[in-house]
């Protein structure tokens, strides 16, 4: 989308579609000077069809009517955007969603959007520029009748007029162009989560992060078996080992130019990308195993952030790590009652072939942790347990380093991403305890997603670490706000958002404490364990 911004009366500006978003009571008199004049073009029948429809300006609420010439837009489409007391960035962000979504229904392609008079104009802007791409995203590239079908244009051009008296800045400028990058950044993980797991094997996905990282100037170092191999990583070869399809490790780096800054730890972000999980020998149910394409969404995630990542130029490194591969039953598959050494020297007895995601993890975890990171966050599709608790639409955030979790929770909340912190308590330990490994891959079914953060806190060391459990997010089962059916790239703006608060921090406070190091630890346990 072209956006640009504007000044003055927003019944005059080009446009085929006039948005109008209104917080409740705000239909009287005392509205937005927006309103007023769309009402006075159109002879008070504007407020006469929101009040017959019932429009009371609650969130969700819309109203569309057409003005019959009498305004330069052809429609006019109201927003409720509820309490002002209760409002947040998130909140626009829906409904700049479903005004992008209205814009298709009606064909139009281009929108006139009244921004509306918040406490934070940049936070307004940012909000309704990854609404409007967010909301217009549709993934259709295999529908015949789509490609044919030229008549619903995607909106192209987006007149944001200013509340009276306000100004253009820089600082709107720079609110819009992050909110359109971080919109771009999480449409492309969705693409990559939409996609069928034939089109997304595990070799597609290291060259769409190879081609990402070209095209953003990060470097990536792509491996193979082999490197795998070498790298002792037991528990992926494990996972990997029943798929026609070969692994791929994933290393993505941005390091600043001033070497000062790419000297300092890096953060480190993990994740989860078994490119299609039919359950191995612990076959799921094909009803289970439709949608396992989509458990990836954790990596796409972390390759969408770092697209953001290397714009913004932190005064630190930032690393990705991702093992790819598919969990396939075959003749050769790891089995119920095997045991894999981990990378760490750990020993894990397996008792289900479908806890594959945290295997797998659990060596990528070992491996981000070796390199001294500040802070590591893996964000993984990993527990059904976790959409039991949390539902479609909350992420499970699991840590036991209390500053971490809430750096990572309230940028969650800036990015209107929603997570709720669940415990990681050793009174589940017990449900991880072999008789014939140091512990096991699964326990009981209470417990499920807690159960799934104790197998992987033990492959971090004392490293500050944050888990988050995306598998309801990741996947939206019906259109909401700016979701569409399908992925939702959920995890991207809270990556990008953590990044943004740690950059602040390090440019208030210089002086940076010595990071522990996990890596020496876990070297020498390696070292114990074999001997």
């Amino acid at each position: 989308m072209n956006f640009s911004f504007v000044s003055g009366d927003a019944t005059r500006v080009n446009g085929d579609l006039l948005v109008i978003p209104l917080f409740e009571g705000e239909l009287g008199d005392g509205g937005p000077a927006s309103l007023a004049a769309a009402d006075s073009a159109l002879e008070g029948r504007l407020r006469g069809a929101a009040t017959q429809e019932g429009f009371k300006a609650k969130t969700d609420q819309s109203l569309v009517m057409h003005t019959l010439g009498r305004v330069t837009a052809e429609r006019v489409l109201l927003l409720g955007l509820g309490n002002r007391a209760r409002f947040t960035p998130e909140v626009l962000r829906l409904a700049a969603g479903r005004a992008a979504k209205t814009a298709q229904r009606l064909k139009v392609s281009s929108l006139t959007v009244a921004l509306p008079t918040t406490d934070a104009a940049p936070d307004a802007v940012r909000a309704i520029a990854e609404g409007l791409e967010l909301g217009a995203y549709r993934f259709d590239k295999y529908k015949s009748a789509a490609r044919e079908d030229k008549s619903a244009p995607r909106p192209a051009k987006v007149a944001l007029v200013l509340p009276e008296g306000a100004e253009k800045s820089r600082e709107l400028d720079d609110a819009l162009a992050l909110g359109r990058r971080v919109a771009e950044a999480t449409n492309w993980a969705r693409d990559l989560v939409n996609e069928p797991p034939n089109a997304v094997t595990p070799t597609v996905l290291a060259e769409a992060a190879r081609a990402s990282a070209k095209q953003h100037g990060l470097k990536v170092t792509i491996g193979g078996q082999r490197e795998i191999e070498k790298l002792k990583m037991g528990m992926f070869l494990g996972v990997t080992a029943g798929s026609t399809e070969e692994p791929r490790l994933i290393h993505v780096e941005y390091t600043p130019k001033n070497a000062r800054d790419a000297k300092r730890p890096p953060l480190a972000l993990v994740g989860k990308a078994i490119t299609f999980d039919s359950g191995g020998l612990s076959l799921k149910p094909t009803e289970g195993m439709v949608d396992m394409k989509t458990d990836m969404a954790g990596s796409a995630a972390v390759l969408g952030a770092m697209r953001v990542i290397a714009a913004l130029k932190p005064p630190f490194p930032v690393h990705a790590f991702i093992g790819a591969c598919e969990n396939m039953p075959a003749g050769n598959a790891y089995k119920p009652g095997d045991i894999l050494t981990s990378r760490l020297g750990k020993t894990v007895e397996i008792t289900n072939t479908d806890a594959e995601g945290r295997l797998v993890l659990g060596d990528i975890l070992t491996w981000a942790c070796e390199h001294e990171p500040s802070a590591v966050i893996d964000l993984a599709t990993l527990t059904g347990a976790c959409i039991v608790a949390l539902g479609n639409y909350i992420v499970g955030a699991f840590g036991e380093h209390d500053g971490a979790v809430n750096e990572v929770l309230q940028s969650a909340r800036n990015a209107g991403e929603e997570m709720w912190r669940m415990p990681v308590s050793d009174l589940q330990k017990d449900a991880l305890r072999s008789e014939v490994a140091d512990m096991k891959n699964s326990g009981e079914r209470w417990g499920g997603s807690i159960n799934a953060a104790l197998f992987l806190k033990e492959f971090v060391g004392d490293t500050p670490w944050v888990h988050l459990d995306i598998a309801g997010p990741s996947n939206s089962p019906k259109e909401r706000g700016y979701l569409s059916k399908g992925a939702t790239g959920v995890g991207v703006r809270t990556l990008v958002e953590w990044v943004r608060l740690r950059t602040k921090a390090q440019e208030s406070e210089p002086a940076v404490a010595a990071p522990a190091k996990p890596a020496r630890a876990a070297k020498g346990a390696r070292k114990a364990a074999r001997g």
